[in-house]
């Protein structure tokens, strides 16, 4: 990648530096800025639908690729830029603009105000710098979680928790008091979430055993937050209909998913063609939560609709192949033992995003799946037309699918079955919310 004079900065890149307590006007800032609007100019180009970690990643693959390669001062000066982008943004979002035709990546800056706790950082940064073998250390992170075959996003979790606890000890070595200095300040300092501070203590747990070798010992207990239990959102099933009724699309084709066949987020997403079975009229989830697999129901509500979206994949699908893309992204070794799978119809996704994108694992140009953005952002609107007073997320309909049948009769252990539930206690928190037991067992959305 070409590095051209540092431009004049945009009003919101000069906001971002002056969030992270950094003067635009000084050389060594103005290029820290320069590296933030040319990050975001790829990623407009080049990472539809992807979430902010994954866009980082490519944009590092593509640098790495360049000749000649960048030096080793301007990839930790874009590593910098792009920390401080991550640290002045307040959200990154894709949406779709009617004006383009497409999505368009949409982010807010934090309000104008130097937060103490980012200033704090950045000094610490400036003052001493993060450990030397921090870089190496993180590269050794991703190979161990690619290793056990962890999910990407527990991977993209896990090096932003271990990233954030180096940034956080800065050129000391990492130890056990330091781990307990960076929960405090998580709990206390930031006032993060049980279920956050929890994350952090994972991924840090993980780095100390996997990367340095060593085992904290009794350490991991006596932080581990405790999580009080809080009974899920569930909707009404006229609050569900009036859901539905302002839904329409490929989205509103997933949200019925959702709902009609309790399918998670990132399994409806990750749906393949040859996983859905219309002559059996059931959807067979892969590599679910825990890498365990399931069947749950086609719901007969869904199923004119699953037909024509697939339908329409199939010229897509074509125009790909006679592209030559590099096909679909495949579990495990399979990419490996079958190069071509990845580019037949079975596995293709039923759910594609609409333009091509850069694999930030493999650096093939590929078709993703669509971004869970998108879901989000359409069950959000949905919800605020129908008049929906609850806060609602794809997560709720899972809930409401859940808790539904209950209501309806259907016997725990078949509702665990179709949730995927490794414990039926896990199951039986549904009962707390459910009303008059019913009779049947059929997907909500045929009732």
């Amino acid at each position: 990648m070409n590095i051209l004079p540092p431009k004049d900065l945009q009003p919101w890149t000069k906001r971002v530096l002056e969030i992270n307590g950094l003067d635009a006007s000084k050389s060594q800032n103005h290029w820290l800025g320069f590296h933030i609007e040319n990050f975001v100019g790829f990623a407009r180009l080049n990472c539809e639908s992807f979430d902010l970690p994954t866009a980082f990643s490519s944009y590092g693959a593509v640098l790495r690729k360049d000749l000649p390669p960048p030096s080793d001062y301007s990839l930790a000066q874009i590593k910098q830029a792009l920390v401080l982008f991550r640290r002045g943004i307040e959200g990154w979002r894709w949406v779709h603009d009617p004006d383009l035709g497409k999505l368009a990546l949409k982010f807010r800056v934090k309000a104008a105000g130097l937060n103490e706790g980012v200033a704090a950082a950045v000094s610490d940064v400036a003052a001493g710098g993060p450990h030397p073998r921090s870089e190496e250390w993180i590269e050794a992170l991703r190979r161990s979680i690619r290793l056990n075959h962890y999910s990407i996003r527990t991977e993209q979790t896990y090096v932003e928790m271990v990233r954030r606890y180096l940034a956080f000890c800065g050129p000391a070595e990492p130890d056990g008091p330091s781990v307990r200095a960076f929960l405090e300040h998580l709990a206390v300092g930031r006032r993060v979430a049980a279920s956050t501070q929890n994350q952090a203590l994972s991924a840090v747990l993980y780095f100390f055993k996997r990367v340095l070798g060593r085992e904290l010992g009794e350490l991991g207990d006596t932080l581990r937050a405790a999580r009080g239990r809080r009974l899920p959102e569930v909707l009404g099933r006229e609050e569900v209909r009036g859901l539905l009724a302002h839904t329409e699309g490929v989205t509103g084709l997933m949200i019925r998913l959702l709902y009609g066949a309790g399918l998670r987020l990132t399994e409806c997403l990750r749906l393949r063609v040859k996983e859905v079975d219309f002559e059996r009229g059931v959807i067979l989830v892969r590599d679910g939560k825990g890498g365990k697999d399931r069947v749950v129901m086609l719901p007969q509500g869904a199923r004119p609709l699953l037909v024509d979206q697939i339908d329409r994949l199939k010229t897509r699908w074509e125009q790909d192949v006679a592209e030559g893309l590099g096909g679909v992204w495949l579990p495990g070794a399979l990419e490996q033992k079958y190069p071509n799978a990845g580019k037949e119809w079975g596995w293709q996704w039923v759910f594609p995003a609409r333009q091509v994108s850069l694999d930030p694992r493999s650096g093939l140009m590929r078709r993703h799946h669509l971004s869970d953005n998108a879901l989000h952002q359409a069950v959000k609107v949905a919800a605020k037309r129908a008049g929906i007073s609850k806060p609602v997320s794809c997560h709720t309909l899972r809930h409401s699918f859940a808790t539904h049948l209950l209501e309806a009769g259907t016997d725990i252990r078949t509702v665990q079955d179709l949730l995927g539930h490794a414990s039926v206690e896990t199951t039986q928190i549904y009962t707390h919310v459910m009303q008059s037991p019913g009779m049947g067992v059929r997907s909500p959305l045929d009732t």
